[in-house]
């Protein structure tokens, strides 16, 4: 499945360049992925049960976990799709939602089953689904987890037209903010449930310690059997103001650099201050959406000058020394 020059640390040197920060979850999840698809070729050569360990991501919203798992699967020419967890919980008919999401991936596939056998999932807002007692059955929490939980073990689905698709070798990654597990852990972490000496390494018991416990999953509220198929965890920070300002100009796909190629196209240098990205990344932390409101914010940034260029072609250069002053605009000669 992978070739040999695709190891854990390229998979990280590759996401480096579309995905700013989370160095950790990077690292797990380049393992985790590395991991998967290498089970797979044991499998076909050795016909043994392949143990298949998917991945719950934690973070808040938009600190880049879909972005992540969009860039891995590109990486490894897989069909990716991705999933709301809310929109099944939402269904009388959970079984029929999540047949349409493997026929997805099948499309993504261009129709081979096969392919799409080997492909990515991703289901957001898993926090979502939670277990409560004031919940009808039918769309409870807790009823989508049981309904999920064949899939991601591994089995044979059927979809329309009596075609099949079989889930064993299907990566399934998890999402969700989890907003109060931090709580938890604190409580149920505090009193150092590791017995340490001075000759123990000290980052390793640190790292056992702060890492997200099955009962910790369980008092949250997902049910002890979907958290035995989530058994990788990892945990995405929330972005810094310096991380958001490196999103929007560092990786290869950013916005700032999508804009320049536009201008350049229009024969038209474009310069952007750095105090401007600040107060765009300023922004985004009062809106509390991480990385997901840079683009808007950019876009509004850009509409009225990307109005204005393409009809004055003497307009050589474009400043914006503020996200609060107009835009200078230079003609071609100008000093």
């Amino acid at each position: 499945m992978l070739p040999k020059e695709i190891t854990p640390s390229a998979i990280v040197r590759y996401l480096d360049h579309y995905v700013v920060g989370q160095d950790e979850a990077k690292k797990t999840l380049a393992v985790a992925v590395y991991s998967h698809y290498r089970k797979i070729s044991a499998l076909q050569q050795d016909a043994g049960a392949i143990a298949k360990s998917n991945v719950l991501l934690i973070g808040s919203s938009g600190t880049g976990k879909t972005l992540t798992c969009e860039t891995l699967a590109r990486m490894l020419s897989v069909p990716f799709v991705t999933a709301d967890a809310t929109s099944l919980a939402q269904t009388k008919y959970v079984n029929e939602e999540i047949e349409a999401m493997l026929q997805r991936l099948i499309d993504k596939a261009d129709g081979d089953v096969q392919k799409a056998g080997r492909g990515i999932v991703f289901i957001d807002e898993i926090d979502k689904l939670k277990a409560t007692g004031g919940e009808a059955r039918v769309t409870s929490g807790e009823s989508v987890q049981h309904a999920l939980l064949k899939i991601m073990e591994g089995a044979p689905v059927k979809l329309s037209g009596d075609r099949y698709i079989d889930t064993t070798n299907i990566l399934f990654i998890c999402g969700g903010a989890f907003v109060g597990l931090e709580k938890i852990m604190s409580r149920t972490h505090g009193f150092g449930f590791i017995a340490t000496t001075e000759a123990d390494n000290q980052n390793i018991l640190e790292r056992l310690n702060n890492r997200v416990k099955p009962t910790d999953l369980f008092e949250f509220g997902l049910i002890p059997e979907f958290t035995g198929r989530l058994p990788i965890v990892a945990s995405f920070r929330d972005l810094t103001k310096d991380m958001l300002v490196r999103i929007m100009s560092v990786p290869k796909n950013s916005i700032f650099r999508q804009f320049h190629q536009i201008f350049q196209a229009e024969g038209v240098e474009l310069s952007i201050a750095p105090r401007v990205f600040e107060q765009i990344s300023e922004i985004a932390i009062e809106y509390k959406t991480g990385a997901r409101s840079l683009r808007g914010i950019f876009e509004e940034l850009m509409t009225p000058i990307l109005y204005v260029v393409p009809d004055n072609p003497q307009i050589s250069r474009v400043e914006i020394n503020s996200l609060f002053e107009d835009p200078r605009f230079f003609k071609r000669g100008s000093a």
